[in-house]
């Protein structure tokens, strides 16, 4: 094989394995006692925040590209939604499954006790929606400007996630963090409505 006919295919492998391995790493050393004194709390932590990484990965992309003018970054928007998707569903099952041992009814009693469990679920759903209609026959049956309306929720998914982590840290009393994530997609959400008053006016 020869690696210089294929350099996109090789590109697309390289950074779909840098997504993967992060949650290859804390699945690892989770079973591996690796992870501290509590390792479910530490792996559905860890995935958690990576989803919040990626979450503001993929709300990057379009600010990124119409700063640099790098048209071919567009691609990556789609596969970097789906991995910020990949690690909320592992986030949910390792809270499922080590936290709630896998009862769905002590789930169901946690999402009504708890309103940073419910904020969670409810972006997990979220999510869950836009990840099953980001294929191209998707955009064909709801229509273009439906679609793009629908995938334009991303934006509350980010806000619910930032809560349910600020919720999270709450407890802690540790907040760091989620001030870092916050400012992060202020700066983003400042751009997007910088560029439309920008376009609104000219």
């Amino acid at each position: 094989m020869k690696y210089g006919r294929h350099p996109h295919r090789l590109w697309a492998w390289g950074w779909w394995g840098l997504c993967a391995a992060p949650a290859a790493w804390l699945w690892t050393a989770g079973f591996t006692d690796q992870l501290g004194a509590n390792p479910a709390e530490a792996l559905i932590r860890g995935l958690g925040e990576w989803t919040l990484r990626l979450l503001c990965l993929t709300l990057a992309v379009t600010p990124v590209r119409q700063l640099t003018g790098w048209a071919g970054l567009a691609r990556y928007r789609r596969g970097l939604g789906l991995w910020t998707w990949a690690y909320a569903i592992q986030h949910f099952g390792a809270y499922v499954w080590l936290d709630m041992e896998a009862s769905w009814a002590l789930v169901m009693v946690d999402v009504a006790q708890r309103p940073f469990i419910l904020v969670g679920t409810l972006a997990l759903v979220l999510l869950s929606v836009l990840a099953a209609t980001s294929w191209a026959g998707a955009v064909r049956r709801l229509g273009a400007v439906r679609w793009r309306r629908l995938h334009l929720s991303v934006h509350g998914v980010a806000i619910l996630a930032l809560l349910h982590f600020y919720w999270m840290r709450a407890g802690k009393n540790d907040f760091a963090d989620v001030w870092l994530y916050a400012v992060v997609l202020v700066v983003l959400w400042g751009w997007r409505v910088g560029r439309a008053w920008r376009r609104a006016g000219a």
